[in-house]
């Protein structure tokens, strides 16, 4: 299994911007998708960015399209998210983690939690109006 820290998460004023890393361990970090998903309080774990195992294909869910940017670094084991213009309803704890599946080409639908075996710990993200 896969290790996954994440930093970067804190609070910020509506239309402000964050970026998310989250560093693995482990020497296969380069064969796997990774996303990124996020939980607000009473609701379910989300996929908001996902992204294969080369960075060529990504996907985003429709609430953070055009603000958010999924990206990954294989040589540092990182993978980032970058959050603009970001709103009070993006207020959630954000967790990386790493796909089940080795050397995915794409995501034909919106990636399941089921989709995924290692999580972070979570970092939370709050944006005040």
């Amino acid at each position: 299994q896969v290790q996954l820290v994440e930093s970067g998460g804190g609070l910020v004023q509506a239309g402000g911007s964050l970026r998310l890393s989250c560093v693995a361990s482990g020497r296969t970090f380069n064969r796997y998708g990774m996303g990124w998903f996020r939980q607000a309080p009473g609701k379910e774990r989300e996929c908001v960015a996902a992204i294969t195992w080369s960075g060529g294909i990504t996907y985003y869910s429709d609430s953070v399209k055009g603000r958010f940017t999924i990206s990954r670094d294989n040589a540092k084991n990182t993978v980032y998210l970058q959050m603009n213009s970001l709103k009070p309803e993006d207020t959630a704890e954000y967790y990386c983690a790493a796909d089940k599946t080795v050397w995915r080409e794409y995501y034909s639908r919106s990636p399941l939690t089921s989709d995924f075996g290692s999580w972070g710990q979570g970092t939370q993200v709050t944006v005040s109006s």
